[in-house]
């Protein structure tokens, strides 16, 4: 499970900002909106976070940072990456944060154990990286590896009697571009692969949710009861449509041939309807469905950016309340969302620890906060006060008038 996300000095990201899903002592919608960690002395978790702020603002490169840090830790050992430089973009609006490291850090649990995982590169190397682990709330120390201030030396810290295997060989085989932790798994760290694991395989990280693909949802109706279980969502999200049928999925020279099937009103026969005869946002709710019954059956961390697009406020809703169903959600599912939608801006439905803001400070950097760090009004309507610019966090627009020389 995902407690906390930090990044520093990457794309608008300046200095360090965290997105933390620790839940409040709040006895708001505790029934529903939040689960235990599981873990002895860690607070309960939100199974929900919603970003909100104006274009440009922040949001997409706060949801990129965890996809960088993902896919770094799953391609950086490769051989295809030696002696390549590091694709990271740090912040550019000043003098000194292109020519100093970015970092990025994880606070988690997998099999019950919590662990602290970062690391900090520029273009060139890997500067820093290192492992905790806390079982019984006790902190470890596994790995650590930093690069001196004179920038020649490099120093490790391997923890024998926690880390266990070819220690030597894992940290000489670890290229200056490359991380340890992916370096070890690589070359069959039994200790490590929990990690490792959990960053690539239990985050589910869609950027951009308009280019979402619709490939992994046909991947999924080709099992019966999965097929069984989207049909179920799409025709509990009343969208007319009763069964769906694909030609050559697993053909990779001819494309793939989707239908979407509709009942004739006066004959109460199938009609079949062609892919590109559905509306957008009917396609979208396809495409997230198997990636959503997925992530509930696994209890997978689901990240989704700009997912309003395209989507009414009350499939939104929908979508939303399906994660924070103990019925549905019974392994400990999260969601983090970035969205413009302003309607579920809702006390009924999120708790104001779920709900965060991101607006840029004076030097154009993200700046990142809970809805928690404002005193609550009494009754006081969270859309309203959010449009009304109470909250900050919205676009700063000036009159559009034409040239008239």
């Amino acid at each position: 499970m995902l407690i906390e996300f930090k990044v520093t000095n990457f794309r608008s990201i300046l200095k360090t900002q965290a997105l933390s899903l620790a839940a409040t002592e709040s006895a708001d919608l505790k029934d529903k909106n939040i689960f235990s960690s599981a873990v002895e002395g860690l607070p309960h978790l939100v199974k929900s976070a919603v970003i909100y702020g104006p274009n440009a603002a922040g949001k997409s490169n706060f949801i990129g940072g965890l996809k960088f840090m993902q896919d770094f830790v799953k391609n950086s050992a490769k051989e295809s990456q030696g002696g390549e430089l590091i694709d990271v973009v740090p912040f550019l609006l000043d003098s000194l944060s292109p020519h100093s490291a970015t970092e990025f850090e994880v606070l988690f649990t997998t099999q019950g154990v919590l662990y602290e995982y970062g690391f900090a590169l520029t273009h060139e190397r890997v500067m820093r990286e290192w492992l905790f682990a806390y079982p019984e709330g006790q902190a470890q120390k596994w790995f650590e590896r930093h690069y001196d201030s004179d920038m020649q030396t490099e120093t490790w810290t391997l923890n024998s009697k926690y880390l266990k295997g070819r220690r030597k060989t894992w940290r000489d085989s670890t290229r200056a571009n490359a991380l340890f932790l992916s370096t070890a798994v690589m070359l069959n760290s039994v200790t490590l692969k929990p990690i490792l694991e959990w960053m690539t395989q239990h985050l589910v990280i869609l950027e951009s949710f308009q280019e979402v693909a619709n490939i992994f949802t046909l991947q999924q109706c080709e099992k019966t009861e999965n097929k069984h279980q989207i049909m179920t969502f799409l025709q509990a999200a009343d969208l007319g449509i009763v069964d769906m049928s694909v030609e050559n999925l697993m053909n990779p020279i001819a494309p793939s041939i989707i239908s979407f099937w509709h009942i004739e009103n006066d004959q109460q026969t199938k009609i079949p309807f062609p892919e590109h005869y559905e509306s957008a946002g009917t396609l979208r709710l396809f495409a997230l469905a198997g990636y959503l019954l997925n992530v509930l059956e696994k209890g997978q961390t689901l990240v989704i950016d700009e997912m309003d697009t395209s989507l009414h406020p009350m499939m939104m809703r929908f979508v939303i309340e399906m994660v924070h169903n103990s019925a549905l959600n019974k392994p400990g599912t999260q969601m983090i969302l970035t969205t413009h939608d302003s309607s579920i801006l809702d006390n009924s439905l999120l708790r104001p620890d779920q709900i965060w803001f991101v607006e840029k400070d004076r030097l154009q950097a993200t700046q990142l906060y809970p809805l928690t760090d404002f005193i609550e009004r009494q009754n006081e309507s969270l859309q309203k006060g959010y449009l009304e610019g109470r909250y900050g966090a919205l676009p700063c627009l000036t009159q559009f008038t034409f040239d008239e020389n």
